[in-house]
């Protein structure tokens, strides 16, 4: 049975595992000298804006936030992110601790940050004795599922560089939003005003590896020795640069991500017209948020490992993937249908 719980849980896509099985071939030089991370950052330069960007190879995503949020602030600073932003709530305060920076959560209801929003924070300057905005991370796609349009990231962007801040973008979903906005890479990030992003596909078909990406020749000029202090920087690189190669390739990544968003938008399809079903977030990408009742929810933990994202409301949160098939959702809407619909 396919999961629903996560992204995180899916398989390695075939043509990824090749690429590790085929760099797993006599020996390379270590520490990213090798051919094929040469080749891949060449290939997630160029996805993410050629000549403007710099990209470096990481283990993780958590690792890869660190870096990334290391290289654009000091010790004195803070970090502005949602009070759902994934540094702020699920990596265990790494970026903090690793940056020493305050991390200072605006409220949200959609996962999505405004610049209304964010105008309040943008304050205290020069004061010693309150930590300097620095930085505003965001998601896309957001942990709630939703999206921000180019023009939405446009604007924040727009309003950080005014004060002299930076926009650092967590792009673990990115693939899903590009293939919910029909754009580029490019597009919803350097295009748009990003200064350093966080990239990876583990979440949908890769089996690890990330990376960061500055666009700016003054935050990459020490973003190696962050990646070394952070402990980021492998020895045998050419196994996680393989799997870039074929990910950013004849837009293996694209298809990955619109597959996730098909399964979702399937599987909403039916959900929202059962009765019981509350849906809290618009299902934009490959994430759904309802509430069920509390009975069928214990009944469908049964047979299907999910998460919640508030038990106290029991509301649920299901995650397609870029290999759920039409067989996947329907065996899952069958099973919600019996347990909502009367006998």
């Amino acid at each position: 049975m396919r999961s629903f719980a996560s992204d995180n849980n899916s398989g390695v896509h075939p043509q990824v595992m090749e690429a590790i099985i085929s760099a797993n071939v006599g020996h390379a030089v270590g520490y990213g000298d090798d051919s094929w991370t040469k080749l891949a950052v060449g290939l997630l330069e160029e996805t993410f804006g050629g000549a403007s960007a710099e990209a470096f190879i990481v283990f993780n995503g958590t690792g890869a936030n660190s870096v990334a949020l290391q290289a654009v602030t000091q010790s004195f600073n803070s970090i502005l992110c949602s009070t759902t932003a994934h540094i702020f709530v699920d990596e265990c305060g790494a970026p903090v601790r690793m940056s020493g920076c305050m991390a200072i959560p605006i409220p949200t209801t959609n996962g999505k940050l405004t610049t209304d929003q964010v105008l309040p924070y943008l304050k205290n300057y020069d004061v010693c004795h309150h930590s300097q905005p620095a930085v505003l991370y965001i998601s896309q796609v957001t942990e709630l599922g939703t999206v921000y349009t180019v023009e939405e990231i446009k604007s924040l962007a727009d309003l950080l560089h005014w004060h002299g801040m930076y926009l650092h973008m967590d792009c673990a979903r990115i693939a899903n939003a590009c293939a919910k906005l029909k754009v580029s890479p490019a597009d919803l990030t350097v295009k748009a005003g990003a200064d350093i992003i966080s990239f990876g596909g583990t979440k949908n078909g890769m089996m690890m590896g990330e990376a960061v990406i500055s666009f700016r020749p003054k935050i990459s000029a020490n973003l190696k020795y962050y990646r070394k202090q952070s402990a980021q920087l492998a020895s045998k690189m050419r196994y996680l640069s393989a799997q870039f190669i074929p990910y950013l390739t004849n837009d293996l990544w694209l298809r990955n991500a619109a597959n996730a968003n098909a399964k979702a938008a399937r599987l909403a399809a039916v959900l929202k017209d059962l009765p019981g079903i509350s849906f809290t977030q618009e299902t934009e990408t490959n994430q759904l948020f309802f509430t069920m009742p509390r009975e069928a929810a214990q009944r469908l933990a049964e047979r299907y490992f999910f998460y919640y994202w508030n038990e106290d409301e029991a509301e649920v949160r299901l995650v397609t993937s870029w290999d759920t098939t039409d067989e996947d959702v329907d065996e899952l809407a069958d099973y919600m249908r019996e347990l909502l619909l009367p006998a």
